[in-house]
């Protein structure tokens, strides 16, 4: 490189970095601008709400934030996660205080207008004003705002209010808006409505409850346990059977509530050994102890208390299982004696306190867990997630 060349590099070198230190420090000085003017525009109003906030003070903060809306429209946002924190918090009082200011100010743009009227129908179910939330969420749909999220509170109100019929016509609806399938979902509002016939005394309107249920999802099978339940009624027990049996295609998880309802068709039906022979596959196919057990306490009635244990012994080692061994000590005491008999009755007693209380079902989404099955999750309220617990304490 010519010396000429070199001696005019060495020059610039400083002048560079002269530069771009001056346009960093403009750059800050412009920063510092933008806060100073911000702290100025949100000061004094925004920061004693921070305040009366941070001091427990809610109603207060409310006051100061309400006025500054009536000043400064550039607030909704600030008012609009300030009323979502309430309602997180179960404050739902003063959530909708601040969202139906929101909606009564008329600064506000369409848009943001009908984003309050959405958080405060939330609000309005929060609180279990459904009536009113429910007016709020159809005035969004009329306008064709907020579609999706209107269709969905919707669709849980007409649950809570157990309005079927609306139920399925909004969750269609949602279905069509989301491109998502809810058919799980709407079967299991069709059984709902077969369970309200029976009540009613209604079984024909019933049994069309339950095709309709089976021709949305056909793998719905609360569907089929009611059908066989009313093939029963009805005195038609093969039918019965040929329903209680498709749960095995449908959802083997749920084995466990076909096998009683089975047991007692099979027994009125005098084909016992067709049913032993269908619970050893049942074993062998699928990891639940329940057919397992029923097949030992068969063999146990039929052949004695001695096959009964041999069976259930070699089962468990392939499956080991705490109600297994409670089944299994219970057969061996019935030829213990002296200090083995002790010993087993003592196990008894340990194994039945471990199962005490021990939760049969849990929920795949949010954990609840109890021993009744419910087909609508009592706690994240999602329908088909509650089934038997599996491992060594439970299937």
């Amino acid at each position: 490189m010519p010396f000429d060349s070199i001696a005019l590099l060495w020059l610039l070198l400083p002048v560079a970095a002269a530069s771009g230190w001056m346009a960093a420090l403009r750059g800050e000085r412009q920063r510092r601008t933008q806060a100073r003017q911000t702290r100025q525009r949100l000061s004094p109003h925004y920061f004693r709400g921070i305040n009366y906030l941070l001091n427990e003070q809610p109603d207060k903060a409310i006051e100061v934030f309400i006025k500054m809306l009536e000043i400064e429209s550039e607030m909704v946002e600030t008012h609009l996660a300030l009323g979502n924190l309430f309602r997180r918090r179960g404050e739902v009082d003063r959530a909708i205080r601040i969202h139906q200011n929101l909606i009564g100010n008329r600064s506000l743009s369409e848009e943001e207008r009908t984003l309050a009227m959405l958080e405060l129908g939330m609000d309005y179910m929060r609180a279990g004003l459904l009536d009113r939330a429910e007016e709020l969420f159809r005035q969004l749909l009329d306008g064709g705002m907020h579609i999706r999220q209107s269709l969905k509170q919707l669709v849980d109100i007409y649950q809570q209010e157990q309005d079927w019929n609306k139920a399925i016509d909004t969750a269609r609806r949602l279905e069509q808006v989301s491109g998502r399938s809810l058919h799980p979902m709407i079967a299991h509002f069709y059984c709902e409505q077969a369970e309200e016939s029976w009540r009613q005394r209604e079984p024909a309107r019933a049994l069309q409850f339950i095709d309709t249920a089976l021709e949305v999802d056909p793998r719905c099978v609360r569907a089929n346990l009611m059908a066989g339940r009313a093939a029963e009624d009805a005195g038609d027990l093969e039918a019965a059977v040929e329903r209680y049996r498709h749960i095995e295609e449908q959802d083997p998880d749920f084995l466990p509530e076909a096998m009683d309802p089975l047991l007692r068709c099979y027994r009125a039906l005098h084909r016992m050994d067709e049913f032993t022979f269908y619970l050893r596959g049942l074993a062998e196919k699928h990891n639940a102890i329940t057919p397992v057990l029923l097949l030992a306490e068969l063999l146990a009635e039929r052949q004695g208390i001695d096959a009964a244990l041999e069976y259930l012994s070699s089962a468990l080692h392939r499956r080991p299982s705490v109600r297994g061994l409670e089944r299994l000590v219970h057969y061996a005491l019935a030829h213990a004696e002296g200090r083995a008999r002790d010993n087993l009755l003592l196990l008894k007693e340990f194994v039945a306190k471990l199962l005490e209380n021990k939760s049969v079902y849990r929920c795949s989404q949010c954990g609840f867990t109890g021993r009744l099955l419910h087909w609508q999750c009592p706690g994240c309220k999602n329908w088909n997630t509650v089934k038997p617990i599996h491992g060594i304490e439970g299937e």
